[in-house]
């Protein structure tokens, strides 16, 4: 009978297997919709989910996109309710209270659901990054280059990975006995603007600071910007790392250091995980995931003039 199938070409209908498995096929993948960001050019969504996208391709299954705006409550729970998805896979995510009531509803129904890019003290499947170690792969080598006054340009505090960047930051700057500098301290939103309009206060502190690590690359890259058009130049009058491994940062002048996130893995796992999830080859609750390796990645930018 399969051979058969295979001479004449024969694909199962997708239609079918649902009626008969009480399956959609899908596995939905929810999405913030960001002001002034085109969602797909950020690197972190479009590495997530090409991951997503691959292994959900390898495993037989659909892809269904689902944005949920700016502004609105999280509603994860409706496309179960209407039989649109088999399980989902959260981006975006945030600790705010709507946040983790929409995937707390997600948890105590039993639907298949994995978080991607933020974690919570909860027993959710969570795929994430090693950030604690990453930021401080970041400012140990700025500390070796001779800077010792290193900026932190981080994201909002809504997000675990921002809090991890920032407890990496401060335990490197513990470990080589300096003091943490609260007025060189920022927060911007990860977006390139957010980097940009800080460097009009960055550049009045110049004076205090040597080298800046910004917790990602298109924070950075605006700063850099910024910071240009006010007479200072990244790797001459100050040292920069930035964060993701993005390929802009190999174009910028000069090129960006940067700490390399492996994102298309995260993707991949997160798919996996879920799909065993929804086949019964995993249990529906977790205990937490081994965090993925980053990685330094060393250009021109974070080498300050006379610093080597």
């Amino acid at each position: 009978m399969v051979e058969a199938a295979e001479r004449v070409g024969y694909a199962p209908s997708a239609i079918a297997r649902s009626f008969v498995l009480q399956q959609s096929g899908n596995i939905g993948v929810m999405l913030p919709v960001i002001p002034n960001v085109r969602l797909f050019s950020a690197y972190f969504f479009a590495e997530i989910l090409s991951g997503i996208g691959h292994a959900v391709e390898q495993r037989g299954y659909s892809l269904l996109l689902q944005f949920r705006g700016a502004d609105e409550r999280p509603d994860y729970a409706t496309a179960f309710r209407t039989h649109k998805v088999d399980g989902c896979i959260v981006l975006g995510a945030k600790s705010t209270p709507e946040d983790m009531e929409a995937l707390h509803q997600l948890h105590v129904h039993d639907w298949p659901f994995c978080i991607v890019g933020q974690r919570f003290n909860q027993p959710y499947h969570q795929i994430d990054a090693d950030h604690i170690d990453g930021t401080r792969q970041a400012v140990q080598h700025l500390l070796r280059h001779r800077c010792n006054r290193i900026l932190m340009m981080n994201g909002p505090d809504v997000f675990s990975n921002s809090a991890d960047r920032k407890e990496g930051y401060l335990q490197a700057l513990h470990d080589a006995g300096l003091e943490h500098d609260p007025m060189l301290y920022f927060e911007g939103n990860y977006s390139r603007k957010s980097g940009y309009e800080a460097a009009e206060v960055i550049f009045s502190r110049r004076e205090q600071f040597d080298a800046i690590v910004a917790a990602n690359d298109r924070m950075a890259i605006g700063l850099m910007q910024g910071l240009k058009e006010r007479g200072l130049r990244a790797g001459t009058d100050y040292a920069i790392v930035g964060y993701d491994g993005s390929d802009a940062a190999k174009l910028t002048d000069p090129p960006l250091s940067t700490v390399r996130v492996p994102f298309f893995e995260m993707g991949v796992r997160a798919a996996q995980k879920l799909i065993d999830v929804i086949n019964g080859q995993e249990p529906g609750r977790s205990t937490p995931e081994p965090l993925l390796k980053t990685e330094l990645v060393v250009r021109e930018s974070s080498f300050k003039e006379g610093s080597e």
